[in-house]
């Protein structure tokens, strides 16, 4: 039965109570239990999409894009005396553990960010050597789990990430089904195989920032002082973390808004806590301001994750004053997850292609986000590492190609000037005028 047949009966479907929430609220009836899915929130919520660049006319002078220059290297870290990473692109790779993704996974991340120049990090569960041997930056996740954990490890990696939240749970731990846990990941992380874990919400040996800087002195006596130590947060009360980040002594702060997506969560986490990355650059950008340590030479490094999909998207977030980003699903998605030509087994397993969100089952058709030996084993890292390399540049090429519109000689010249919002929502939390007007809301008309 379609719309059209629908309407003509006189049949209308509530907004409040839609197909997918009378199905929630079945599925809660039947099993007695909350949903647990992978990837990000689905509702739309106010995002880089709603924001448009002036480029240059005639009040403004654009660049030649095949006769000048647009820069697009970052350094990262090194504020307290650490090597800073020197990459040749502000896109970044956000931790996701080896658990969640496979060993081949993993090393296609690695191959494919090293051939691109730039980073990559191990998320929860500690660090493969199929990882580390392909990856040119690699970044170690420390998070409150502490799965996998290894001081050589540490010492092995080239800068340091503790992670406080993600965007998809700020405030929650992550999660690592029974299935997912193979005999490798249940070594790697001294647990059972096949059982249920969830990590801790919050580190264990520490109660506040105060602890945090302590934390950090710990790791810098580890390393040498050698590494930079990144503090990962879920957005949230952005503007206060991110300064308490900062005093704690971080060397660049990672800013995750709620569209970043997960392993596995509570569905009423992914879509309920947090708040959008358009939302929270702008607060981190002013806590970081506020402190002085903005794009100084010995400042604090400011990385946004969560949502960002294409060129545009990097570009925006350069715009609104972050150093670099970190992308995730985009990742897998350019490794072959979600392939249309994998309908039929998605559809198998009762998904679809663009739809598949169950990560934390393990079933993945590509051989991603799965442990199992036979599906992982369809997975070519070398061709998996050869899109990835491919779609980074792609991003870096179409946010060259804004930043030159706009008359700029490297991508982070890129300012909240050269930004206007097409909708209120969107004008009140980036920042920016709203199209047509000089009128940021929260701020006098014309101010």
């Amino acid at each position: 039965m379609d719309d059209i047949d629908l309407a003509r009966r006189g049949l209308r479907q509530s907004a409040t109570y839609d197909p997918a929430t009378i199905h929630a609220i079945q599925r809660a009836a039947e099993t007695g239990i909350y949903d647990i899915r992978g990837g990000g929130a689905k509702k739309r919520v106010p995002n880089f999409d709603d924001l448009l660049f002036l480029g240059a006319t005639l009040s403004r002078y654009p660049l030649e894009g095949y006769r000048e220059r647009c820069g697009t290297d970052v350094v990262l870290g090194g504020r307290h005396g650490a090597f800073p990473l020197h990459l040749d692109i502000p896109v970044t790779i956000a931790g996701m553990s080896f658990g969640a993704l496979s060993g081949r996974a993993k090393e296609a991340l690695g191959r494919g960010a090293s051939e691109a120049g730039t980073s990559t990090t191990t998320g929860d569960g500690g660090m493969t050597p199929e990882e580390r041997g392909q990856s040119k930056h690699l970044v170690y996740q420390y998070l409150p789990s502490r799965y996998g954990m290894n001081p050589d490890d540490l010492r092995k990696a080239d800068a340091i990430e503790i992670g406080i939240g993600q965007g998809a749970k700020p405030g929650g731990g992550g999660m690592l089904l029974g299935q997912k846990i193979s005999e490798r990941v249940a070594g790697m992380r001294t647990l059972p195989m096949g059982i249920d874990q969830r990590s801790a919400s919050r580190h264990p040996d520490w109660c506040g920032p105060d602890d945090l800087a302590i934390k950090m002195g710990e790791l810098r006596e580890l390393t040498g002082g050698e590494k930079p130590i990144y503090v990962k947060m879920g957005a949230s009360r952005t503007y206060y973390d991110v300064k308490l980040a900062v005093n704690a002594g971080a060397d660049v702060v990672v800013v995750d808004g709620m569209q970043g997506g997960t392993a596995a969560a509570q569905d009423c986490f992914i879509e309920h806590v947090g708040i959008p990355t358009l939302a929270a650059v702008p607060q981190a950008v002013q806590a970081l301001q506020e402190l002085g340590v903005h794009r100084k030479p010995d400042g604090v490094q400011l990385i946004v994750s969560g949502g960002i999909r294409s060129g545009a998207d990097v570009a925006k977030a350069l715009a609104l004053g972050a150093d670099a980003v970190a992308i995730g699903t985009a990742a897998m998605i350019a490794l072959g997850d979600n392939d249309p030509r994998l309908e039929d087994e998605y559809r198998a397993i009762g998904s679809s292609a663009g739809y598949y969100d169950d990560y934390q089952d393990g079933r993945d058709p590509s051989g991603i986000a799965t442990q199992d030996e036979e599906l992982a084993s369809r997975f070519d890292p070398i061709e998996g590492g050869r899109r990835l390399a491919n779609y980074l540049r792609v991003l870096t090429m179409e946010a060259q190609t804004i930043a030159r519109a706009c008359g700029k000689a490297h991508v982070t010249h890129l300012e909240p000037e050269d930004l206007v919002a097409l909708t209120v929502e969107a004008a009140a939390m980036a920042r920016v005028p709203l199209a047509g007007t000089t009128w940021v809301p929260g701020t006098p008309v014309g101010m």
